[in-house]
């Protein structure tokens, strides 16, 4: 049994994305097949899409929390909560989008902000937190909806989450993509030679570039042969491009990792790791709101069951997309693909018309397996 785990943790962490693309592989086959081809149509892998969007927000800001080295239970009733609030103040107040967005995104950063403060500042575990947070926020949501779904009434809400890009303008963004992803990759390899570095063969650097740029044209051009490219799914494509930037190429995602690394050494390095795991929990709060306003906008209410178990989606992505639990290790493409994979069987499963009881075994298992992946990694390492 040793030697069958500590052979699955070389290739997960050789080559994990690769790993984890092969899994997307193998689920949209097994679906595609059950279901006789409707599985990959152009509709519902944009609907899929859409879906995952969701949980990707939640995974892009909780991959942060769990780097650190914390947990956050309380994504989705905060999520549910503040969409809520959203449908609220569009249904009853009919204030402007702009500035019920600017509302909910504000109250978003503020209840982060109050999670984090009583992790950082009053020492109050996590779990605990968001524990406390996942009933108080649930009550609360309760009591704005009245128990009751709340309709949107603005058609530019609406447009937020169910709106596509031209298909033209699809066009133009798959090509710029791909062009950026050339430019950064000749950029990484010029710091590695100036710095004396290894650097790869440049053949195989083309052909990275070569299978990026496929993945790319066919995303493109499914979605394309729809209705374009999903508003939300270009907004977590946004996420997941400045997230990666602000963890790889700013002192402050240095930090985080840092911290959820050896915190004690931080510390004594002189930076405020108080200060740091407060503002992830105030950018997890921010990705509650922008996810809660997507899930209203995407299904044109605000439901009291919002955000129902999105705390189990959002932190079972970051694990199967190779986040520690022990902290210090995680990115923001990985817990994207994770949420992917997660979004992928909830979209199959219904498809197929599993049994709900049978699609929640499913998910815990595979939860169970990521974390037990990782403690496996963490043995043999020791």
């Amino acid at each position: 049994m040793q030697s069958i785990a500590r052979s699955i943790q070389q290739i997960f962490s050789r080559y994990k994305i690769l790993a984890l693309l092969l899994a997307i592989v193998a689920i949209w086959s097994f679906f595609t097949w059950q279901s006789e081809g409707s599985f990959l149509t152009a509709r519902n892998f944009a609907n899929l899409l859409r879906q995952m969007a969701i949980t990707g927000m939640l995974a892009s800001g909780m991959v942060f929390v769990i780097i650190a080295g914390e947990i956050d239970l309380s994504v989705g009733s905060l999520l549910g909560l503040l969409g809520g609030v959203a449908a609220v103040l569009d249904a009853s107040f009919h204030l402007p989008v702009a500035l019920n967005f600017a509302i909910v995104l504000g109250l978003g950063l503020l209840l982060g902000l109050f999670n984090g403060y009583w992790v950082a500042y009053l020492r109050v575990p996590s779990f605990i937190v968001g524990l406390a947070g996942m009933l108080i926020f649930r009550g609360i949501l309760l009591a704005v909806t009245k128990g009751s779904t709340i309709s949107v009434e603005s058609e530019n809400f609406v447009a937020f989450g169910q709106s596509y890009l031209p298909v033209t303008a699809g066009y133009v963004l798959g090509v710029a993509i791909f062009v950026l992803q050339g430019v950064l990759m000749l950029r990484g390899r010029a710091n590695r030679q100036r710095y004396q570095l290894a650097v790869p063969p440049l053949w195989q650097e083309a052909v990275k570039l070569v299978v990026i740029g496929l993945i790319i044209a066919g995303f493109v051009e499914a979605l394309n042969s729809y209705e374009g490219i999903p508003l939300p799914v270009l907004l977590m494509l946004a996420i997941l491009g400045g997230f990666s930037f602000l963890a790889h190429h700013t002192v402050f995602g240095r930090r985080i990792y840092a911290v959820g690394s050896n915190l004690e050494a931080t510390r004594l390095s002189g930076v405020n790791t108080r200060l740091v795991k407060m503002a992830l929990f105030g950018v997890m709060g921010l990705m509650c709101a922008l996810a809660g306003l997507t899930n209203t906008a995407r299904m044109a209410a605000g439901s009291p069951s919002s955000g129902n178990m999105g705390e189990l989606d959002a932190i079972a992505s970051c694990f199967i997309g190779g986040t520690s639990m022990r902290g210090g290790s995680g990115t923001v493409l990985g817990a994207l693909i994770g949420a992917l994979i997660m979004a992928s069987l909830d979209n199959g499963m219904s498809m197929l018309s599993v049994e709900s009881y049978w699609q929640m075994i499913v998910k815990g298992s595979i939860l169970l397996l990521a974390v037990w992946v990782d403690v496996m990694s963490g043995s043999s390492e020791r």
